[in-house]
This record gives structure tokens, sequence and C-alpha cells, in this order.
């Protein structure tokens, strides 16, 4: 991906730093019928791979089976400056494709990793919770194919 503000780019690592940081990732998509359609998630990492749990049917699943290509948005940091017109920010922009994972191996590392970035603080409680929901709960995966990423700091 190129970017018309080159002088903003960051190096790949950075954005990475920029996914990992993220509160969420918003990621869009388009629906059976051509219609975009764009929705926040909690996303964790694992090398080059992102990942999100969801239910195991609705709109963004039915979106992602009928076309797997994926881009998303990710926020590190965004700030206004106190009497100007501007914003310090930190962002990373990311395309791949998205899959199901059925493998429970994959599944369970996939959730022991959004569960560290979002919840550390229950870990304690993880494989008594893997135990009751893990065959009810959807997880899905987006190779990542490209990232690119931006700051103004």
């Amino acid at each position: 991906m190129s970017m018309r503000r080159a002088d903003r780019q960051i190096d790949t690592n950075s954005a990475w730093q920029v996914v990992d940081a993220c509160g969420f990732g918003t990621v869009s998509m388009c629906l059976p019928d051509g219609a975009p359609y764009c929705i926040p998630l909690s996303i964790a990492r694992i090398g080059h791979v992102l990942y999100f749990h969801c239910a195991q049917e609705g709109m963004k699943l039915d979106a992602l089976r009928s076309n797997p290509a994926v881009c998303v948005s990710c926020v590190g940091m965004a700030e206004p400056v106190p009497g100007k017109f501007t914003t310090l920010y930190t962002s990373a922009v990311l395309t791949g494709h998205a899959r199901e994972v059925t493998e429970e191996g994959e599944k369970i590392r996939a959730l022991r990793a959004i569960c560290e970035k979002y919840t550390p603080e229950n870990m304690q409680e993880f494989d008594a919770a893997i135990a009751r929901s893990l065959c009810r709960t959807g997880i899905w995966r987006i190779d990542v194919t490209g990232i690119t990423g931006k700051s103004k700091t």
C-alpha cells in the first residue's frame, strides 16, 4: 500500500506496535449484496495474523464467508493539539483475508492472546472459561497481506 503523506509513514515494526496498542480494530468488509460494512472488534495478534472472537452466525460472518477480503484500521493514539487545528496520532491500516478457525488448539491460542491483551487480570480463570464456552465461541483469523503505519507526534 502506498501513502500520500510519505513524510508521516512509520516503519513496519512501528505499525505493528500500533496494532498491538490499539483498543480495538475497525474491520471493513463487503456484505454479500456488495454494500460496505465495518465493525469495531477486539483484536489480538500472533505473528502476522490478527484474531477476533465472535458469535457463530450473523451479518459479519455472512460477509466474510461471501468475500474474505478485509481492511483493518487501528488507532493507537489521537490527541488534539490545544490552540491548533491539528491532531497528534499514530495509526495503522492492514489488508488481508479472513477465515474461520476450526482447529481447537489454534482457537485456544487465539483466545489466550485476546484475553491476555484485554483482561490480563482474569487469566487465572482462562482454563475454566475455555472449558465452558469454547464449543460455542467463533474465532476468526485475518492473514495480513499488507500493513502501513502513519504518525504525527
